[in-house]
């Protein structure tokens, strides 16, 4: 979106520029960290575009108006997981209650990684991560994937960063 301002147009910022350094080969001990989910149809692992950022721009809608998002952007994380072939749950993450969502936490041991590349080649760097993590004698029970850019943003800045995060098995 841009607005005129003293007589030039800035541009708003859509996603916060990405600091791959913040991420990468990092462990995040979580002991109940809030979010709030929604989940969207999928067909085999693929998102149906509009339903997905509707759901996103509700949710970002509720923890706003509720003011329970990080003042800095770059710390907000959006969550995908997928259970199954059929259905992807997404997990943005809030600071409290966040009236009429679906309020959960998330507990336990995450190792992240940080790749760049389109969405198809999402399984492959599951993969990498997992083996990253065998070699390091740890194994991974789930995965989330919280994409730095939005699709038009990512097009605009010439990298696609996802960072994977490997659920430790305990």
């Amino acid at each position: 979106m841009e607005q005129v301002q003293n007589a030039k147009i800035v541009t708003e910022e859509c996603c916060p520029v990405f600091h791959p350094e913040k991420w990468e080969h990092k462990t995040f001990n979580w002991i109940q960290k809030k979010f709030i989910k929604a989940s969207v149809p999928t067909l085999f692992h693929i998102p149906l575009p509009p339903m997905i950022g509707k759901r996103v721009t509700k949710m970002m809608k509720l923890a706003e108006d509720a003011n329970k998002l990080s003042e800095h952007k770059d710390e907000t994380l959006l969550l995908f997981r997928d259970p199954s072939a059929f259905k992807t749950e997404m997990y943005l993450s809030v600071s409290g209650i966040v009236p009429n969502a679906q309020n959960t936490t998330l507990s336990g041991t995450f190792q992240s990684r940080v790749f760049d590349g389109p969405f198809k080649d999402t399984p492959k760097f599951m993969k990498q991560l997992e083996a990253d993590l065998a070699e390091e004698g740890k194994e991974v029970k789930d995965f989330y994937v919280h994409y730095a850019y939005c699709p038009k943003c990512a097009k605009e800045r010439g990298q696609n960063y996802m960072v994977l995060f490997g659920e430790l098995a305990t």
